[in-house]
């Protein structure tokens, strides 16, 4: 779950709605920046399936007692979490194995340097996974799949962004995963970083835009009530919030 703090209440995004935001990203690439373009199919694939490993835990999303909200994607307990990694990188592996594999390398480069023995246990795994796909797949580590990883990556945060920051945020308060831009650097930028803005409520400006024309996406996402949590509890209290839309144009 994708989640941001507000006075009275939680705005909760489920990982694979904001997924299917980054897919719409990647399907409007302009072909002359899409390196290897005979692999589109599986890319966005990838990037619309990457995040299926949450769409059992966002079911019932769970309670953070500590911190006093609802678990996110970035505190959710780890040995569940890992285990639905798993899960989700082989389900996306039966679809199509270039994006399992893409998606295998997104999840891996979370666990690079964990210091846990579960974390380094999964980091192993998929680096083995990532080898027999490798040579399955009759390629290598090369230009073209960091090229690809890159492109995932940077939808990915492309649609987080919509999502950790509400509409019309002033750049000195955004999130601060995207305030100093996003991390991807690409050729059609000059391999300079690529920053996004708010100009309105409605509308994101990219420093640099690799898409065709202006990029319409709509969010879903509920606006779960503080006090509402407090007399149902949260399972309870994000079930009977409504689903809100968010319409956003990136230019």
């Amino acid at each position: 779950m994708i989640v941001h703090e507000r006075e009275h209440e939680f705005v909760m995004v489920a990982q694979h709605d904001h997924a299917k935001v980054s897919r719409d990203a990647a399907e409007c690439w302009r072909d002359e920046y899409f390196l290897g373009i005979d692999k589109k199919d599986s890319v966005v694939l990838a990037v619309r399936e990457h995040d299926r490993c949450w769409i059992e835990p966002d079911e019932e999303p769970l309670w953070n007692k500590q911190t006093q909200q609802p678990y996110s994607f970035m505190d959710y307990p780890g040995s569940p979490k890992l285990a639905f990694y798993t899960k989700g990188i082989e389900e996306i592996v039966q679809m199509d194995p270039y994006a399992g594999l893409l998606c295998s390398l997104h999840y891996a480069s979370f666990l690079k340097d964990a210091t846990s023995t579960i974390g380094k246990n999964f980091w192993v795994a998929e680096k083995q996974r990532q080898q027999k796909l490798l040579k399955e797949l009759g390629i290598e580590k090369d230009e073209l799949l960091s090229f690809h990883l890159n492109l995932l990556k940077f939808c990915d945060n492309l649609s987080l962004y919509i999502c950790l920051n509400d509409p019309g945020t002033p750049k000195s308060q955004e999130h601060y995963f995207y305030r100093e831009g996003f991390p991807q650097k690409f050729s059609f930028a000059n391999d300079q970083t690529i920053h996004a803005e708010w100009l309105d409520l409605q509308t994101v400006s990219l420093s640099v835009s690799p898409f065709i024309n202006k990029l319409l996406v709509r969010l879903p996402y509920k606006a779960v009530d503080k006090e509402l949590i407090k007399e149902i509890g949260l399972a309870a209290a994000y079930q009977d919030s409504p689903v809100c839309w968010r319409e956003v144009t990136f230019v």
